[in-house]
C-alpha cells in the first residue's frame, strides 16, 4: 500500500514538473494562460452562470490540455528526428493544429458567452 501510494505521488509530480518546464519553456501556453485569465476577470465582473463556468472550464482544460500534448509530441519528435524530415514536419504541424483548432472554437464559444453580458 506504501509503495502504490509513493508510485501515484511520483506520478503527480512528474506531471506537475512537465506543466512547469512547459509555462517556463513555451510561449503560447503563456498566451493561453493569459487569455483564460481575462475569460476569468470577465466571467467575475459580467457575473456569469454556472453552466457557462463549467463550458469555460472544459475549454480551459481543452485548450491548455491539447498544448501540453503538442510540446510533448515536439519534444518526442526532436528526439527521433533531429534532421528535418516531412513526417516530422507533419506530426508536429497536426499537433499545432489541433492547439489551433481549439483555442479558435474555444474563443468563438467565448464570444457567445460573453457578447450578450457586453450588449
Amino acid at each position: 500500500m506504501l509503495h502504490t501510494r509513493q508510485s501515484l505521488l511520483k506520478s503527480f509530480q512528474h506531471a506537475f514538473e512537465g506543466i512547469i518546464h512547459t509555462i517556463k519553456k513555451e510561449r503560447n501556453i503563456k498566451i493561453h494562460l493569459s487569455f483564460m485569465c481575462a475569460v476569468i476577470l470577465c466571467g467575475f465582473y459580467f457575473h456569469i452562470t454556472k453552466i457557462e463556468w463549467m463550458i469555460c472550464l472544459i475549454l480551459f482544460a481543452l485548450v491548455l490540455s491539447l498544448e501540453l500534448v503538442n510540446t510533448a509530441i515536439e519534444a518526442v519528435v526532436d528526439l527521433a528526428s533531429p534532421d528535418i524530415h516531412p513526417l516530422a514536419k507533419l506530426s508536429k504541424d497536426a499537433a499545432a493544429g489541433a492547439v489551433l483548432i481549439s483555442a479558435i472554437i474555444s474563443a468563438i464559444i467565448g464570444l457567445m458567452i460573453f457578447i450578450p453580458y457586453i450588449i
